[in-house]
């Protein structure tokens, strides 16, 4: 079973001014891969506690993935890819960059996505955006090859190659 955090990051949420939207639709994305939504909150976007929630969330409750949602932009506020980055091992460029190049197709605004993903421990972070309809898009997108990810990072396979039929 995989076990998932989603962190939303919004002032406005945190504080009950904006209902979250993104963080629920991702709960159902999760829950329709059949994986365990084990954590979920609604955070200020304050650096340092976004970066505290995701150690936590790695490093003693030991989630397998974690999804943040918000954050990601231009705004002086929004700080989720400093966090993110601040926690991380390693980074996985290739799921942020899969992620714009895709709602490029959507949006010349994509590209002023600033998400990132990254391993931290045995933990798989992932930057989501802020919307609804773009935290579908993009989960549609990426959530194919999160499987094979998890269990590699989680030790339970070690092959990415298609085993070739001989002819």
């Amino acid at each position: 079973m995989v076990r998932v955090g989603i962190i939303t990051a919004s002032d406005k949420g945190s504080r009950g001014e904006r209902e979250d939207l993104s963080g629920p639709a991702l709960k159902e994305l999760v829950q329709e891969m059949g994986w365990e939504v084990a954590e979920y909150t609604v955070l200020p976007d304050d650096q340092r506690l976004l970066e505290s929630t995701m150690r936590l969330w790695t490093d003693e409750i030991k989630l397998d993935l974690i999804l943040t949602t918000g954050g990601t932009g231009f705004s002086l506020r929004d700080v989720t890819p400093e966090a993110t980055l601040a926690v991380a091992d390693r980074l996985v460029p290739g799921i942020a960059e899969v992620m714009r190049q895709e709602s490029l197709k959507v949006t010349p605004k994509a590209m002023l996505s600033r998400a990132v993903a990254v391993l931290r421990k045995q933990t798989l972070i992932i930057n989501m955006p802020g919307s609804p309809k773009a935290v579908r898009e993009c989960f549609s997108v990426i959530s194919p090859s999160l499987p094979h990810g998890i269990q590699i990072l989680k030790g339970e396979t070690s092959e990415c190659a298609t085993p070739v039929k001989p002819e």
